[in-house]
């Protein structure tokens, strides 16, 4: 409902973790090449403008950029307890910083899972992670050792919150079948570019379970203001008329807030590190479509009117 959708905070699940209306995504934090003083400034100021969720991977900048996160915390860490840390785990990288690994596989073991939360504790700096996700599906996933892994995970306090990231449905409910507690997110792509989401039953059984799905690339990757493609461009040049139309300055201001008027409560997870967009993120929940617009942001995603 309009209030809720302008609220800064949002409750994944009803006993879930709360976390803030737009997530702050650390994917290509390194590239930002921000000295510790700069990184450090960058979180206060998400923390002052009520940004206070930062979804991490310990695969991210070739398992780097929970480490730069928590070079900048440990000056600081009286506010650790004003955010929410997000990270993944599952995929292994064949890389310098990850020895041993000689191909790109998930692994979903419980021994690979508690040696990477450790690790990524480590990283970040901090004696607990407020969310953990399986980063991708792992065919060879044995639910009842994720499940082993996860309840040990949260009775040491190491982990509160656990969900999913990339999982299909019934992926998702046989893991959730051998959990005592329910899984309070699916993380999935989804932005005016990729709808898929919306008509595949995942938002549908984020919705029967009563949790929030969180949405990575919710501007399509940047695709959306740098594509060529004849399917992007339409898309883009409604989102322009309707921009000039809602009296709306920024087109990805009205490109999440397609994602937030959905009733499934999306969260959308950002990654950039410029403030000034951090900042235009925060405007687009402020923003009331009205269905027809919405519908027009969709025509022009499917090149065709619904059925």
């Amino acid at each position: 409902d309009g209030k809720e959708s302008s609220d800064m905070r949002i409750k994944l699940e009803q006993n879930g973790p709360e976390v803030s209306r737009v997530v702050l995504g650390m994917m290509r934090s390194r590239d930002w090449n921000l000295s510790v003083k700069e990184r450090r400034a960058w979180i206060e100021r998400a923390l002052e403008l009520g940004l206070t969720t930062f979804d991490h991977a310990d695969i991210y900048g070739d398992y780097t950029c929970e480490a730069l996160f928590g070079e900048a915390l440990s000056s600081m860490p009286a506010i650790r307890r004003e955010m929410q840390l997000v990270t993944k785990c599952g995929i292994e990288l064949v890389s310098g910083n990850n020895p041993g690994c000689t191909i790109k596989h998930y692994d979903t073991s419980r021994e690979h899972i508690l040696a990477s939360v450790d690790d990524s504790l480590e990283r970040l700096g901090t004696d607990y992670i407020d969310l953990l996700l399986i980063h991708r599906p792992d065919p060879l996933m044995d639910p009842d050792e994720v499940a082993e892994a996860f309840t040990s995970l949260r009775e040491s306090g190491k982990v509160l919150f656990f969900g999913v990231s990339n999982f299909n449905i019934s992926q998702f409910e046989l893991l959730q079948s051998r959990l005592p507690f329910p899984l309070v997110t699916n993380q999935v792509e989804c932005s005016v570019l990729e709808t898929s989401p919306l008509e595949d039953g995942t938002f549908d059984l984020c919705r029967r379970m009563g949790i929030s799905p969180m949405a990575w690339s919710p501007l399509g990757g940047g695709a959306l203001f740098r594509g060529r493609t004849k399917r992007i461009t339409a898309v883009r040049r409604e989102l322009e008329a309707l921009c000039r139309s809602l009296g709306i300055d920024s087109v990805d201001r009205l490109a999440l807030a397609w994602l937030m008027h959905h009733p499934a409560r999306i969260v959308p997870v950002i990654g950039t590190g410029r403030m000034e967009r951090v900042e235009n993120a925060l405007e687009a929940m402020k923003i009331r479509l009205g269905r027809e617009d919405w519908y027009r942001i969709l025509r022009a995603s499917r090149g065709e009117d619904v059925p």
